[in-house]
């Protein structure tokens, strides 16, 4: 993927042209792509969401730094972000680490999103501008509207982020959290162009999201890019017993069934365990499977370590179907 640098008269400028990916990630599985719509560009099949990244505190920017520099070492190339992340602090960081990088800029993808707050055709230009300032970058590789507000025209936003992709600000235009009939109603207001993403909260958990858009994006050729994919730790065998502390129960969104949940989490631990692969696989895996790219959080590097290894072992179809079972509450 090609993306362009902004020249700023105070830190950016353009990177160099693509160059050779990491060695680290063909180790690691890192190597696959998806079709981006028709766009002729590629889709990096996992990638690190920087959504913690602008909620701690100032003193730990280092850290957050750290854990982005070694994604880049490690081969990531897909990093996703947003204007409300810590309001805008989030795109600040990776543009800051991204610059740094050289020409890893211009091999990774970079995604960010136009909040729910700026969806009037008004506000759609100036919000792109501050977060492309934020990022230190003339254009974004791919921008998604953040989620869908009943009291905005979808059309109405379509139309204005349209206009931007015309004039190279935008390389491709993506959604959030739409169902089909959204969806549908933001491909409609295109003339030019398409949507080729639909981000949503999917994780085997939580299926009801990805399940309802999964069909119609197949047969539209929509990348679907799942975010929560490890259900806040619950898929990587962090909570298998005790009580869940109240943040990662509510932003799970599990709170009401928490028992039946653990009890699940931990007959797929033993079946990870049997399979002789980290518990994690089979979460990541069972959407790698059904053509979803896995939207990953790491708070630090170890913690990302831990992703990419659970990525780089991929369970066999018969464990996956395993684990399926198990965790619609018919196996084990």
């Amino acid at each position: 993927m090609t993306t362009k640098r902004s020249p700023s008269p105070t830190r950016r400028s353009k990177a160099p042209a693509r160059s050779r990916a990491a060695p680290a990630a063909s180790s690691t599985g890192l190597e696959g792509v998806i079709p981006l719509g028709k766009t002729g560009k590629l889709h990096p099949r996992l990638g690190l969401g920087l959504w913690a990244l602008g909620r701690w505190r100032p003193e730990d920017e280092a850290r957050t730094k750290a854990t982005l520099g070694h994604a880049i070492e490690r081969g990531l190339r897909w990093f996703d972000t947003a204007e409300v992340y810590g309001a805008g602090r989030s795109e600040r960081i990776l543009g800051d680490v991204l610059y740094r990088a050289g020409t890893v800029a211009s091999e990774s993808l970079v995604v960010t999103k136009l909040s729910w707050e700026h969806l009037r055709a008004a506000q759609v230009r100036p919000a792109l501008m501050g977060s492309l300032q934020r990022l230190g970058r003339s254009s974004v590789d791919l921008y998604l509207v953040h989620s869908p507000d009943p009291r905005v025209p979808i059309a109405e936003t379509m139309v204005a982020l349209e206009a931007l992709w015309k004039e190279g600000k935008i390389g491709a235009i993506g959604v959030s959290n739409f169902s089909v009939e959204q969806l549908t109603e933001a491909r409609s207001a295109l003339q030019e162009t398409d949507v080729v993403v639909n981000q949503v909260l999917y994780n085997m958990f939580e299926r009801a999201d990805g399940d309802e858009v999964l069909p119609y994006c197949r047969q539209e050729g929509i990348v679907v890019e799942a975010y929560t994919p490890l259900a806040r730790g619950l898929l990587t065998g962090r909570y298998l017993s005790g009580s869940i502390p109240v943040g990662p129960a509510r932003e799970i969104g599990l709170r009401d069934r928490l028992e039946e949940v653990q009890g699940l989490a931990r007959k797929l631990h033993a079946l990870a365990r049997k399979a002789k692969v980290p518990m994690a696989s089979l979460a990541l895996h069972w959407l790698e499977q059904r053509g979803v790219a896995p939207l990953v959080g790491a708070s630090t590097p170890e913690q990302l370590d831990s992703t990419l290894a659970a990525w780089a072992a991929r369970p066999s179809d018969a464990v996956l179907a395993e684990a399926d079972a198990i965790a619609l509450g018919h196996g084990g």
